[in-house]
């Protein structure tokens, strides 16, 4: 099977401890790694407020993950994170070549943008290109 382009952002629980969420990170990112997949790059989003209550928390803290494997690994991921009591939100989706291209802009730096507005706009742009 082809390997293919995914990014993967959860949201853990804000009242674990750095302890635990550094472990619950490093479980995922085995998991990924132990099943063949290739890390392009990681970010820890942190604490943000959330668009509406989970769980009756207003919190959460985020992480994100681009990676490339097989298709057949989402369906293992996302049954660790329906598994995991401390993630409370996931989203797993696959990148296009215009999601792949905005991604290494913007991790070189060469995407310069100002304002959501203007990212929003940007984005369109490359896609229509």
């Amino acid at each position: 099977m082809k390997l293919r382009n995914y990014d993967t952002i959860f949201v853990l629980t804000p009242v674990l401890t750095s302890e635990q969420i550094e472990s619950t990170i490093i479980k995922f990112r085995n998991l990924l790694l132990e099943k063949g997949a290739e890390i392009v790059h990681e970010e820890a989003i942190g604490l943000k407020k959330l668009a509406y209550p989970i769980q009756h928390k207003n919190t959460g803290i985020y992480h994100l993950i681009e990676f490339k494997a097989r298709p057949d690994l989402i369906n293992a991921l996302e049954v660790g994170y329906k598994r995991d009591e401390t993630i409370i939100r996931f989203l797993t989706f696959v990148l296009d070549k215009h999601g792949i291209e905005y991604n290494q802009k913007k991790r070189n730096g060469t995407l310069q943008l100002h304002s959501k507005v203007e990212a929003e706009t940007e984005f369109k742009k490359e896609i229509v290109a």
